[in-house]
């Protein structure tokens, strides 16, 4: 579906917030899903970039995508130059859903860099589900150095505590911020928390290890490469644990994004 560029605004270095007004026929997305966007009528590269979405909105007219990415390559720079009114290709949304739950007691989630993007649209959720109730969210988000925080002041409007990390020690704790989150994993109860995290690989196996000795409900954004977005190249598997009849290899584009921590490998 074919959408209009109403901002494309770097708010750190190497990093774009992206809005789109699309047709009021767009289907929202749900938290965890994602959409293919590349501009119209390119074709080199052919085929979209995957993004997780960090806001939606519909009203009676139009709907309103907002994504929020850095630029790592080809796809991504060609996307950074885009201006107020060309032209984007956005198609989806796409993939498994995050599994919601209102009545949980505290919710957590744990985000590094650019996973801090869907992260929030899933906090957003939570916070409109929730409001009225006693609910606890949590955020902990951890980044290279300060600057690159995006977004944290809207994260901090939504979750009544929110813990950083930075690698250089240039904000908050230094260090990673599964480091961080050891420190409190044994305060939150299994039977009434549960944890969302989107991140690089590595940040999940550290989650993994710490969850082996605290078995608390946990799911997971994979980012993977994904070329077609529909399961069709094969592009974006993820190997998963034998033994619980899911062993194998699993589509993140169709099969996730979102998968329970548990269910993965990570060798």
């Amino acid at each position: 579906m074919n959408g209009t560029v109403v901002k494309n605004k770097e708010i750190c270095a190497g990093h774009f917030l992206l809005s789109v007004k699309l047709p009021e026929s767009f289907k929202t997305p749900m938290p965890g899903q994602f959409v293919m966007t590349r501009e119209t009528g390119r074709i080199d590269p052919l085929l979209g970039r995957p993004f997780g979405v960090y806001h939606f909105e519909k009203s009676e007219n139009e709907a309103t995508v907002e994504i929020l990415y850095k630029v790592v390559g080809k796809g991504t720079l060609i996307l950074s130059r885009l201006r107020e009114g060309d032209f984007v290709e956005v198609l989806g949304p796409y993939g498994r859903a995050f599994d919601v739950y209102p009545e949980a007691g505290r919710v957590v989630f744990i985000c590094g860099g650019i996973g801090v993007a869907p992260i929030t649209y899933l906090a957003s959720h939570y916070k409109r589900l929730t409001g009225a109730r006693n609910v606890k969210l949590v955020c902990y988000y951890g980044a290279n150095k300060a600057e690159n925080l995006v977004g944290i002041e809207i994260i901090k409007k939504i979750c009544s505590d929110v813990f950083i990390s930075t690698d250089d020690g240039s904000a908050g704790f230094h260090g990673l911020i599964t480091e961080r989150f050891s420190e409190d994993i044994s305060s939150y109860d299994p039977g009434s928390s549960k944890i969302y995290a989107c991140g690089p690989r590595s940040m999940f196996k550290q989650l993994s290890e710490l969850l082996a000795e605290n078995p608390i409900s946990c799911q997971i954004l994979m980012e993977e490469r994904m070329a077609c977005g529909v399961g069709a190249c094969l592009g974006c598997t993820v190997l998963l644990k034998d033994g619980e009849g899911r062993g194998g290899h699993a589509r993140a584009c169709i099969d996730g994004p979102v998968f329970n921590i548990g269910d993965i490998h990570w060798g």
